[in-house]
């Protein structure tokens, strides 16, 4: 019984109650035992003795009210759909720009920006072999690669969403851009997607960037850069997904995204900070499985939580920062390649999970992503299920549809004590970033993945295609992953070459120059100085080589 449970006063209940439960037994035989993911027990059924309402005010309120359990804005969906944020990146900037602009006229309303692994190495498009250019990314190196992606894109009227570890290059190429176009940063919205260093060091696997001090300094730098000159850009964007995805529950996931946002607030309170201010732009970002209900407890539990941490915890007080905006995108991990049109239904629910969670931008998976950059059908596939939810099934029509619901509210609770126990053992371990440079937070992903694996190698977790209703006649393997034009990218590779032979070698030197210092100073912002150079026509990868001299290469926390 959780803490919403009470003995009401209910004419008749018991012995209705009593009833259902004799014939339910008859029917049932032997009821096996249900637990979610997060391992919370599921009853057959709900009741008022579940949840009462007694305590609604305090603990649903109303949208745009503390404590934004039922959502951070009054009108919500009704008011404002979620953003459609799709994922792309394909080939040279050339082919991002093509996409993009198909993905916007088909109805995104936003736009995420996927750099090439080569990007995500830290390394330049002239460091690799073409063969492996832009297959999973868009090969972006310079301000002049951002500007030929972003043709015709309304960067003062659209949002941007930049998959971009630290140092955060896509975004200086961006205001490069903007510069060049005569576009004031001030109008400049989105978010640095991929600044969340700790989850990257804990999940991601992205140590090759910087070192774990070296990423804390340059992501706080990044933050107070935002604050000052790129008003309405979101330089904090906090990683449950990539968490979830390695293996976490979602009840540890929001705990884990909780300690970390609270790390980083803290972080940014002693650089001497506004918390006020600071808040205002941190953002969530979050995986949503295939568990349903689960999920949409999770966002709701933790909404409510955040809350409370940000205005008892943090001492907020604008109520702006006590507001938990989430980004969401369907779960790649629940996508098999086995049957893969099968992904187009899970897909749909978890989509139904994010909306009806109250999630503030979605990207929804192509049916294909299990194996591949997804293709312009599948992407149009994706984008449509957005269309149809909103549209068809009408999912905007009431606020929190299923608040209220006896399970919905029990659950809620319930996952709300798993998280706030996720918390406890994070704040004992010293924070997150103690947590995570000690192993304790791998540690536990780590024993969690490896459960839900073993139930679905048992087939207690039934998998359809994989381990339940499987086709042998069904090929095993979609089609061959989708592959830049080859002429197109040694062309690409062709002219960047070109132009670091053509640009002025003494902007160079002097950019790295003010880079290095910067790096090694206790007053100098490295963000500001990583901006100038990539307006002196300096390179991705020359940025970071220059600040993994200084700052240290990162390294793996664990080593097995």
């Amino acid at each position: 019984m959780n803490k919403q449970a009470v003995q009401l006063s209910l004419p008749g209940f018991d012995k209705a109650f009593g009833e259902w439960r004799a014939e339910y037994n008859r029917q049932i035989g032997e009821d096996r035992p249900v637990r979610n993911r997060s391992g919370i027990p599921v009853q057959p059924l709900y009741t008022p003795r579940d949840w009462s309402g007694e305590h609604y005010a305090a603990d649903l309120g109303f949208p745009g009210q503390h404590p934004y359990t039922r959502g951070i804005y009054a009108t919500m969906h009704r008011g404002r759909t979620w953003s459609q944020r799709q994922l792309i990146g394909l080939g040279t900037p050339a082919d991002y720009n093509e996409r993009v602009r198909k993905i916007l006229d088909l109805g995104a309303t936003a736009i995420s920006f996927l750099p090439c692994n080569s990007g995500f190495r830290g390394i330049d498009c002239d460091e690799v072999d073409p063969a492996l250019l832009g297959t999973c990314g868009t090969v972006v190196n310079t301000t002049g690669d951002m500007d030929e992606a972003l043709a015709g894109v309304p960067l003062d009227r659209i949002s941007t969403a930049m998959n971009d570890p630290s140092p955060f290059t896509l975004l200086a190429f961006t205001l490069g851009v903007a510069r060049r176009r005569g576009i004031p940063w001030t109008s400049i919205s989105g978010t640095s997607n991929q600044s969340d260093y700790l989850s990257h060091f804990i999940a991601n696997h992205m140590f090759y960037r910087l070192s774990l001090p070296g990423s804390r300094r340059v992501l706080l730098d990044h933050i107070d850069f935002c604050r000052q000159y790129v008003p309405n850009w979101n330089p904090v964007s906090v990683v449950g997904q990539h968490m979830q995805q390695a293996g976490a529950t979602p009840a540890e996931t929001m705990g884990f995204t909780l300690s970390t946002a609270l790390q980083y607030a803290q972080d940014c309170v002693e650089r001497g900070m506004d918390i006020d201010v600071i808040l205002r732009r941190f953002t969530f970002f979050f995986d949503i499985s295939i568990s349903f209900f689960e999920e949409i407890a999770k966002f709701r539990a933790g909404r409510r939580i955040w809350a409370r941490l940000a205005r008892e915890r943090l001492g907020a007080r604008d109520p702006a920062c006590w507001r938990f905006k989430f980004h969401g995108q369907t779960s790649g991990v629940d996508l098999t390649e086995q049957q893969p049109l099968n992904n187009i239904a899970r897909v749909t629910a978890q989509a139904m999970a994010g909306i009806l969670g109250g999630l503030q931008s979605l990207h929804t998976d192509a049916f294909d992503e299990a194996t591949s950059t997804p293709t312009v059908r599948s992407a149009r596939v994706a984008v449509a299920t957005q269309n149809i939810l909103r549209e068809e099934a009408r999912l905007c029509d009431v606020i929190d549809p299923l608040g209220g619901s006896y399970y919905i509210e029990a659950l809620t609770d319930q996952m709300e004590a798993e998280i706030e126990a996720v918390i406890a053992r994070i704040d004992t371990a010293g924070g997150m970033y103690k947590a995570a440079e000690t192993g304790l937070v791998q540690t536990m992903i780590g024993e969690s993945a490896l459960a839900f694996q073993e139930k679905v190698d048992s087939g207690e977790q039934q998998v359809i295609g994989v381990n339940c209703y499987v086709d042998e006649d069904e090929p095993h393997r979609m089609q061959p992953t989708e592959r830049p034009d080859p002429v197109r990218m040694r062309d690409h590779v062709a002219r960047f070459k070109r132009y670091k032979e053509e640009r002025s070698n003494d902007d160079v030197r002097r950019g790295l120059d003010d880079l290095a210092r910067a790096a090694n100073s206790r007053t100098e912002n490295v963000y500001a100085k990583v901006v100038e150079a990539a307006e002196l026509g300096i390179t991705h990868g020359e940025i970071i080589s220059c600040l993994r001299r200084e700052l240290g290469f990162g390294q793996p926390l664990i080593v097995a």
